[in-house]
């Protein structure tokens, strides 16, 4: 809500501030994505430690166990919650947006050959609202699924291996990784009218990230008394920098990878998707591999705790990463209004540069939000063993197969709900665009407005009507498998992990990079707008909008609910189907 209320209010004063110059422009739309980011882990933080003071008021007379065994006991639900909420946020939200985007490129660009945010479009304000809704609203309440979850998982097993301490450490932690962020965003300012925005955007990024190492180093060996713990963090912390190094390569504007994808659209819409294809499985592997690489790194440390803490490590600069995620549906937001309100002067380079650093930094913070809810998933799971007595799973017994093959299948079969309901929705959003066109005399002239809010009704009904089956299936799931038994649970689990990884990353990439290879055509490259190359192009980027902002991105809290589900029902799928 918070994340919403706040991008719509910056996103007018950045296209007017966009009249002054690139840095109040900059500082306007960095700004209010601050906010959203310190709220974000302000409210995680300040959620979890109300559960912890609680259990420690309550049972503080019967010792440190039973206060850390009380506390967990809680934190599970409130993870629980978390995990539902972003759910429900991620499949409505990507829903939502990806309805409307398709719906208003296929008819506007494609059919009537008027521009993007143009206001003959009909579909063209409710592009800008699934803007927030998705990427505000939906991605904020998935990483702070991911940041309540990895800390529920720390908590839970370092208070087996540390006790007490063991339960305070991530809280600590956090709170002085919040800290870090907003050190990092002191350093967020253009030095002249020229620099590329993207510059300042890292210089405050890394400045979070060397601070949080040394805050966890410092807890690891003054708390603790186990340097290992911190090593543990910041192997969570390198490999967050090596994969949005990665998404950064294979998905940015101008990178080898997308420019061979626009090279591709020359001979048509065949072969941009063949290459895109093939760009998205490589970067796919290449990002799997930094992600086993954090938890053997994890686990080698410490243990299960270790990969937790991993975790934690992953999500240490939240704050600012969430900052530079608002930062892309503001920007966006701001040239489109530059655009409806035909602006003259700087206002629109300067929203237009604005917007194309936007989209890099979105692409970069979906597949960090992957890789986290990865990590997270991987504790989560962690978790399980603690809860059931389970020391080792055994994948030849074939139950425990089976439940392997089913955890591998559930997230395709999640995916293709949510894809077929983005495409039932654009059919709807082609339709109605297409009536007013015809009906509505005028509109492309601009002497008659389209009526908007019938194209915002559509998508709002389609994305709270087709939430519901989704939900229900990744909810349901963990409970069906779990009458075969507790090793066969686990066997699903590791399948969902496994396999739900894999498709998130390569739908997040894939579509990243076909957009942004419809934009380097877009700046003036291979025949620019209008061009054959171009029209190629934008088939390339309707197919991947529902990958990269609907399918892909809830895959991360599917991976994470079916965990916490599990972790729930452990104790009865021991008690009545035994292990």
């Amino acid at each position: 809500y918070f994340g919403m209320w706040i991008a719509v209010r910056a996103n007018i004063r950045t296209a007017k501030n966009a009249v002054i110059g690139l840095n109040p422009a900059l500082k306007m739309a960095f700004s209010a994505g601050t906010v959203n980011g310190m709220l974000l882990v302000g409210l995680g933080l300040f959620g979890v430690s109300l559960i912890y003071m609680w259990a420690y008021f309550s049972f503080i007379s019967q010792g440190a166990a039973v206060v850390a065994s009380q506390a967990t006991t809680v934190l599970v639900g409130y993870g629980f919650g978390a995990a539902l909420l972003a759910l429900f946020m991620r499949v409505g939200g990507g829903i939502f947006t990806k309805a409307a985007d398709v719906g208003a490129d296929l008819v506007g660009k494609v059919e009537a050959g008027i521009p993007e945010d143009d206001p003959r479009n009909p579909a063209t304000i409710a592009d800008n609202v699934g803007d927030n809704v998705g990427d505000c609203a939906g991605m904020s309440a998935d990483v702070f699924e991911s940041y309540a979850l990895t800390i529920v998982a720390a908590m839970i097993l370092g208070g087996t291996m540390f006790g007490l301490k063991g339960v305070v450490f991530p809280l600590l932690a956090r709170s002085g990784a919040i800290l870090t962020s907003i050190l990092g965003t002191f350093f967020v300012s253009a030095r002249s009218e020229k620099e590329n925005p993207i510059r300042p955007l890292i210089r405050g990024f890394v400045v979070s990230a060397v601070a949080a190492i040394i805050i966890f180093m410092g807890l690891a060996i003054f708390l603790l008394g186990e340097p290992r713990a911190g090593y543990a963090a910041v192997s969570g912390i390198i490999s967050m920098l090596a994969l949005l190094y990665v998404t950064k390569y294979y998905t940015g504007p101008g990178e080898k990878p997308v420019v061979s994808i626009a090279q591709a659209s020359k001979t048509g819409a065949g072969t941009n998707l063949i290459t895109g294809l093939s760009v998205g499985m490589e970067s796919t592997f290449i990002s799997v591999l930094i992600i086993v690489a954090t938890i053997f790194a994890g686990y080698l440390f410490l243990g299960f705790y270790g990969i937790s803490l991993a975790g934690m490590g992953m999500l240490a600069t939240t704050g600012i990463i969430m900052a530079l995620d608002t930062f892309g549906p503001i920007a966006d937001n701001a040239q489109g209004m530059v655009e409806m309100a035909n602006l003259k002067g700087q206002a629109p380079t300067v929203t237009a540069s604005l917007d194309a650093v936007g989209n890099t930094t979105k692409a970069l913070t979906k597949g960090f939000a992957v890789g986290s809810a990865a990590v997270a998933a991987s504790s989560l799971f962690a978790t399980y063993f603690e809860a059931t007595g389970l020391t080792a799973i055994d994948i030849a017994l074939p139950k425990v197969f089976i439940g392997l093959l089913i955890g591998g299948a559930l997230p395709y079969l999640f995916s293709s709900r949510l894809i077929g309901s983005v495409g039932k929705a654009a059919f709807q959003v082609v339709e109605e665009v297409r009536r007013q066109f015809k009906t509505i005399p005028g509109i492309m002239e601009g002497k008659a407005l389209p009526d908007y809010s019938k194209a915002v009704s559509i998508v709002t009904s389609a994305a709270q009507k087709e939430l519901v089956i989704p939900a229900a299936i990744v909810i349901s799931a963990p409970v069906l498998v779990g009458i075969l038994g507790a090793q066969t649970l686990g066997g699903f689990l590791a399948g969902v992990v496994a396999s739900g990884l894999m498709l998130a990353l390569f739908m997040c990439n894939t579509g990243g990079a076909w957009d942004n290879a419809k934009k380097y055509i877009e700046d003036g490259h291979l025949g620019g707008k209008g061009s054959e190359t171009h029209k190629a192009a934008v088939v390339g980027d309707t197919v991947g909008d529902p990958l990269k902002d609907t399918a892909g991105p809830a895959l991360n809290p599917m991976m994470k609910i079916v965990q916490i589900v599990a972790l729930l029902i452990a104790p009865l799928v021991i008690q009545l189907f035994g292990k």
